[in-house]
């Protein structure tokens, strides 16, 4: 997970009183005449936080975050899997073959989705949901045994990303989707890094622009604070603790992380991380503890470190270079953990965000 530190006595204080947020803001180097102001809530099952330095004049933190909430609560019309009644679940509920008109948005992310299935050869698939209910990893009971083979094989046969199909916006019939076979679209792995992306395009609109904004540890910045960039800790894997690994300071860009040592089960005594390979119907067991990118946008951010993590240190790394990615990877290993990252990412170390 990402996090955002603060040393400013009361945010320190709030990020305490409120740590769900899985956040805290940095402030090296604040003066007096810094301004911040600090919204934040509920989404995703999950927590908001926006950070704007230096508030424009006639600022109403009351009426944005009112906005803020309004887009949040659009996006879940649209993309929530808990609703019964949005876009996303009246998709999965219609039958094979029949085109469902979409919002723009939500065909627009599912293409990025099932872009990164085409890039990974499958290893990212917003349809995995069957093998993660499975596994216990979903909205049901988690599970208090190792499924059976055959039950891990029942699944694997609901799950494939080819058969979603995408019509764009522009095309004849408007946006749209389809499915070729019984399929149910999740598209959880991006939702929060579009979340970030979207309430960032909000306050760019409303003209601000010095401003952090996360969900659930996924995070984009603009502009500066105070001559420092924004500093962003990145948190060690280590699971049941909070300590920090890295710590990033950035302009312009956003981050996110996918690991398994928040969200794992133990069965019978061995752990079992969230992440299911959806070649195997299994979770995965390489020794990739998380996956830190760095991009322009949230959600290909959040999309591109579920896809590494998903795929292991040897082959995601070779993707993270080939596509020019800024990611740094955490490996477990016998003295504790191993890290390693692309040129792109030391570049980002050494101040370059471009």
């Amino acid at each position: 997970m990402t996090l955002v530190v603060n040393t400013w006595k009361s945010l320190r204080n709030a990020a305490q009183r409120a740590a769900f947020f899985c956040v805290a803001l940095v402030l090296a180097g604040c003066t007096s005449e810094l301004t911040l102001d600090r919204l934040s809530g509920r989404t995703m099952g999950t927590s908001w936080s926006v950070v704007i330095a230096n508030p424009i004049a006639a600022h109403d933190s009351a009426a944005l975050t009112a906005e803020i909430e309004a887009v949040l609560a659009d996006l879940n019309r649209q993309m929530s899997t808990y609703d019964p009644e949005s876009e996303i679940s009246r998709f999965n509920n219609s039958e094979p073959g029949d085109w469902v008109p979409v919002s723009d948005l939500f065909a627009v992310t599912t293409a990025k989705a099932l872009g990164f299935s085409a890039i990974s050869g499958g290893a990212f698939d917003p349809t995995v949901g069957p093998v993660v209910d499975l596994w216990g990893f979903g909205p049901t009971d988690g599970a208090e045994a190792l499924p059976a083979d055959d039950a891990v094989e029942a699944a694997l046969a609901q799950v494939g990303h080819e058969a979603i199909l995408v019509r764009a916006p522009e095309a004849d019939g408007g946006a749209g989707l389809k499915k070729t076979a019984p399929r149910r679209l999740d598209l959880s792995a991006i939702a929060k890094g579009l979340g970030v992306d979207q309430i960032a395009a909000l306050l760019e609109d409303r003209g601000y622009r010095n401003f952090l904004v996360e969900i659930g540890g996924e995070v984009r910045v603009k502009g500066d604070k105070d001559g420092f960039g924004w500093q962003i800790a990145v948190e060690k894997p280590v699971m049941g603790e909070r300590q920090v690994e890295q710590i990033l300071a950035l302009m312009n860009i956003s981050v996110a992380t996918s690991g398994d040592y928040r969200n794992f089960r133990e069965i019978d005594g061995k752990v079992y991380s969230h992440t299911v390979d959806p070649s195997t119907g299994r979770p995965v067991t390489h020794q990739l503890a998380s996956v830190t990118v760095a991009d322009e946008e949230c959600a290909m951010a959040d999309g591109w470190a579920t896809t590494l993590l998903v795929m292991g240190l040897d082959a995601g790394y070779a993707l993270a270079v080939r596509q020019n990615l800024p990611a740094m990877f955490i490996e477990r290993v016998d003295e504790g953990f191993s890290v390693k990252y692309t040129p792109r990412f030391e570049r980002l170390l050494e101040g370059v965000n471009e």
